[in-house]
């Protein structure tokens, strides 16, 4: 019951997240420019508009459900789950949003629901919250994402083309998110162990830290890119990262038969391919726009 309670609250994460998340682009659109070298002065621009603090809000009832969900199922299963938030992207974007979806993102949509149901069937029945993990591959793979992560916020100023800014911005946050998603994980499990005590961990610092940079990161490009594809390569690198934190770190089930062990590999990278076909709905019809 506890397994199938997880993955309930990580389908409401999923469509609470990509909601945030149009509302946040349409918020941080009308918001004052971010500026890294003035951090209070930005994030105080953009809570000042309407529509990114209502998304901000959504965001925190998405962030309050990812965490129950993280500790009651796999963490590889949770964000597995989360992937399908692609799914609630698009349909939000049609008809919420002014977006028209095609048949790359229709097939997406298909994908994204047979790899999900996939995935439920073939998880070994012994599946826990699984909040075990070695601290040296704990730390080895935080520090990898945060530099990669940091590099893909620096990618303006190291030269990448304009045209490429808000993805890459996108995809640093994404993978800011899952260092958070990671360390959040690790500290459900302490808790458990330990109690409120659990919190005292340097790992909460990681998240802090983390959370905060993926914050401008993510903002900045909403501004600077356009909505559905920043939104889906943001959840994409958070999904990816935190699955695979997931299955290396905290040693999320795999199934050991070996038709299992085929099953659940085409399970990945079926959500993976759906990721991938998703991003590009375009604008159903030139509206003016929102203001905060």
């Amino acid at each position: 019951m506890t397994l199938e309670l997880g993955i309930l609250l990580a389908l409401l994460c999923a469509l609470a997240s990509n909601l945030g998340f149009l509302y946040k682009h349409r918020g941080a659109c009308a918001a004052p420019e971010v500026c890294w070298r003035t951090p209070i002065r930005s994030a105080l621009g953009l809570w000042r508009s309407k529509w990114f603090a209502i998304g901000m809000l959504v965001a925190v009832g998405a962030w309050v459900l990812h965490v129950g969900a993280m500790a009651m199922a796999p963490l590889s299963l949770v964000q597995s789950v989360i992937s399908g938030g692609l799914v609630f992207l698009t349909v939000l974007a049609e008809r919420f949003f002014g977006f028209e979806v095609g048949r790359r993102q229709w097939a997406g949509v298909g994908l994204m629901a047979a790899g999900l149901a996939l995935l439920t069937i073939v998880l070994p029945g012994s599946g826990g919250p699984h909040s075990a993990y070695s601290h040296a591959a704990m730390i080895g793979f935080e520090s990898g994402l945060l530099v990669v992560g940091t590099l893909l916020v620096l990618s303006p100023r190291l030269g990448a083309r304009h045209e490429h800014h808000g993805v890459l911005l996108g995809s640093a946050a994404g993978l800011l998110f899952g260092v958070s998603d990671v360390a959040l994980k690790a500290i459900t499990g302490l808790i458990g162990d330990h109690g409120l005590a659990g919190i005292a961990t340097p790992w909460l610092g990681v998240t802090i830290l983390a959370s905060v940079i993926a914050f401008y990161a993510s903002a900045r490009g909403l501004q600077v890119g356009e909505a559905v594809p920043v939104i889906t390569l943001t959840s994409a690198a958070a999904n990816i990262s935190a699955i695979g934190g997931g299955i290396l770190i905290f040693g999320d089930p795999m199934s050991t038969h070996p038709l299992g062990i085929a099953l659940q590999s085409l399970a990945f990278v079926l959500v993976i391919v759906a990721a991938a076909l998703t991003p590009a709905p375009v604008r159903a019809a030139r509206q003016a726009p929102a203001t905060a």
